[in-house]
């Protein structure tokens, strides 16, 4: 079971240095590989640079730097740097260099995912032992040759060689979520019948051979690690025991330096980036038992770990050497600093919600973060720190949602003298209904540590304040932010089914927004029908909330399935599972063509067939319309202003608090 959590006094275990090969490293945070997709034309240009500095400057004591394929047959991503070629060395150069100036560590992950490569990206067939599909797609791989795997043997010496060229301290390899070098290691996946397959000591061939090249290429004074992962789902691929007895072989043999532990795989991707869905320090029990265990590796520990508690519990434990905290200083990237300043409380959290990190790579963008729109900006935005403004403003901020706070907290953070107008007596406005959500608790902690913030920096915070032309003007501020958010429509209608309401009897009795539901404004009954049209938390965590309670809720949706909008993050299957253990009924590629009396027709949108069904009530998770009604009378009574967030258009948190952001700088 992970470490219970540490008191705040004993966190200086995370400030420990520790001896890694020929390196020390300056504390135990370490700041894992993970594909940043910010690549141009495969090469690492400025908001790479800008983004690992970043993390530098905030106190990691070791920088991975995301993966390069080290073969035309390893492509993965459209963002990959080029693979096995010479051009790269003079940029990663820039970004070394700069990472030592600021004291970490540097090293380059180096992949080759086997069966599981993109055709699409590489144009090229995927290169795996036995040629198995692929977990992507429907592709098949080819079975190397004897004489292919000694080519991909040296372009993993010569990727190395590569690294150290650029300044990297060393490599690190990705053996986790079923790449090559595991799909050697696993029976399941080698079928060879050849030196490099059948016993285990011929499953370790091809990974020993590659080690021993590297070492031989990049000498004595280089760093090499191997990343690994577990997948309890599918323990006949490769299990924990399966994990542990190839580590402790190579250990033996003294054959790389360290070894992190990760989650998930190609198989179940969900947990390979663990949505708040899942418990915290996933990998924690594993990375355990190898440290009980090896002679001569350093062990790191990385998934799901949160927060500095954490990770101090699990170091001062003896349950690994270091931590990977990846999304965590994507989230802060002075996260380490915050705890060496004796103030972990200021750091700002991840919330686990991989909107905008896997969220948006998935979608083959570059990745940056809900609760830090710095990250990727930083060669723009100066990182993730405030130059102070030359002009100091009084500055009004009129709603304290996500917009209005991130507004209010970055002014003040840029000198400026802050008033921040509330309706409500809470700060949050619709965010805070999203955290009361079942596992969303940590939207709350985020609301808190603005608060905090907010307190600390002086702005002042008026709650119960109804904000009108009247009471701004009496502010006499120098500039007026305006962040009075959204709310539902008024006569609600379906994008996939544009009747008006009178049609459908979506304005009628018994028919309420999501809002209604989350505010306890209204108790509904026994029997609940879940319109989601957004196929996000707004409309699917609101129906698990509800099935949770014992209500028997059937969710209607246009899409082709539940939660689509939460594919992108990694999230939906598990959430479909969730759903389905609370006796939810999925209605997909459906309308609600009419409801009435208790009754509603559900219209599918494949071949016009209707099923009638008995509810108590209607909810609908329709897309918002902005609350610009103050706007209007600011601009008719002369009073300038900038508006951001949802009162601009109705959209997700990400955007709101980036509009925040740049209103700030915009000062």
């Amino acid at each position: 079971m992970p470490a219970t959590d540490l008191p705040q006094q004993d966190l200086s275990i995370l400030l420990q240095p520790l001896q890694l090969r020929h390196m020390t490293l300056r504390n135990r945070v370490v700041f894992g590989a993970h594909t940043a997709n910010m690549s141009i034309d495969g090469l690492p240009g400025d908001r790479h640079l800008g983004y690992y500095r970043e993390r530098a400057i905030g106190g990691a004591a070791m920088i991975v730097v995301e993966p390069i394929p080290v073969h035309p047959t390893a492509v993965l991503t459209r963002g990959n740097f080029r693979a096995d070629d010479d051009s790269v060395v003079p940029h990663f150069r820039r970004i070394t260099e700069a990472v030592h100036a600021e004291g970490a560590v540097i090293l380059q992950q180096l992949y080759h995912v086997g069966a599981h490569g993109d055709w699409d990206n590489s144009y090229r067939a995927s290169w795996s032992p036995s040629g198995l599909a692929s977990m992507h797609d429907s592709d098949g791989s080819h079975a190397m040759t004897e004489s292919e795997i000694e080519e991909i043997i040296a372009s993993f010496a010569r990727c190395a060689k590569r690294a150290k060229d650029a300044g990297f301290d060393g490599s690190e390899l990705m053996a986790a979520y079923n790449a090559l070098i595991e799909q050697f290691w696993s029976p399941y996946s080698n079928r060879r019948d050849d030196k490099y397959g059948g016993s285990f000591e011929n499953r370790m061939r091809f990974s020993a051979e590659l080690l021993t090249a590297m070492r031989k290429a990049c000498g004595e004074d280089f760093i090499i690690g191997m990343a690994i992962s577990i997948d309890p789902t599918r323990p006949d691929v490769a299990s924990s025991d399966d994990q542990m007895k190839a580590i402790l072989w190579h250990d033996q043999r003294a054959l790389f330096d360290y070894v992190t532990v990760g989650s998930g795989s190609y198989f179940d991707f969900t947990t390979i980036i663990p949505p708040f869905l899942y418990g915290e320090n996933l990998t924690e029990p594993l990375t355990a038992e190898i440290k009980r265990n090896v002679k001569h590796i350093r062990v790191q520990s990385e998934s799901h770990i949160r927060t500095p508690e954490n990770a101090a519990a699990l170091l001062k434990a003896g349950h690994a050497d270091t931590v990977s905290i990846v999304r965590g200083q994507i989230a802060d990237p002075h996260w380490v600093s915050k705890v060496q300043d004796r103030a972990p409380e200021r750091i700002r959290r991840c919330i686990s919600c991989n909107q905008m990190c896997w969220g948006r790579r998935h979608r083959d963008y570059w990745i940056s973060c809900l609760v830090n729109p710095s990250a990727g900006r930083e060669f723009q935005w100066g990182g993730d720190r405030f130059a102070k403004a030359a002009d100091r403003k009084h500055v009004l901020v009129v709603g304290g949602g996500p917009a209005g706070l991130e507004a209010a907290r970055a002014s003040a953070e840029r000198g400026h003298q802050v008033t921040l107008m509330e309706a409500s007596d809470k700060l949050g406005g619709q965010f805070r209904l999203a955290g009361m959500q079942p596992r969303r608790a940590q939207i709350l902690d985020l609301l808190d540590w603005y608060e905090s913030e907010l307190c600390r920096l002086g702005v002042d915070l008026q709650f119960n304040t109804i904000a009108d032309v009247e009471s701004i003007g009496a502010v006499g501020a120098d500039r007026v932010l305006l962040a009075t958010g959204s709310r539902p429509v008024e006569t609600p209608q379906q994008r996939y089914w544009p009747k008006p309401a009178s049609e459908t009897g979506l304005g009628g009795p018994r028919v309420w927004p999501v809002e209604a539901i989350m505010s306890r404004e209204v108790n509904p009954g026994s029997r609940v029908i879940m319109l989601d049209e957004g196929g996000s938390w707004r409309g699917c965590g609101t129906a698990w909330q509800l099935a949770e309670k014992g209500h028997q809720v059937t969710l209607v949706t246009p899409d082709a399935l539940v939660g689509r909008d939460l594919v992108r993050t990694a999230a939906d299957g598990a959430l479909r599972a969730r759903l389905k253990k609370l006796g939810v009924i999925f209605h997909v590629e459906s309308a609600i063509a009419r409801w009435a009396n208790g009754r509603a027709r559900i219209r599918s949108l494949l071949d016009d067939s209707e099923t009638e069904i008995e509810a108590d009530d209607l909810v609908l998770a329709l897309t918002n319309q902005p609350n610009n009604e103050l706007a209007d009378a600011l601009n008719a009574a002369g009073i300038g202003f900038a508006a951001i967030g949802d009162c601009v258009s109705a959209r997700q948190a990400p955007a709101a608090i980036y509009e925040g952001r740049q209103a700030a700088f915009a000062l």
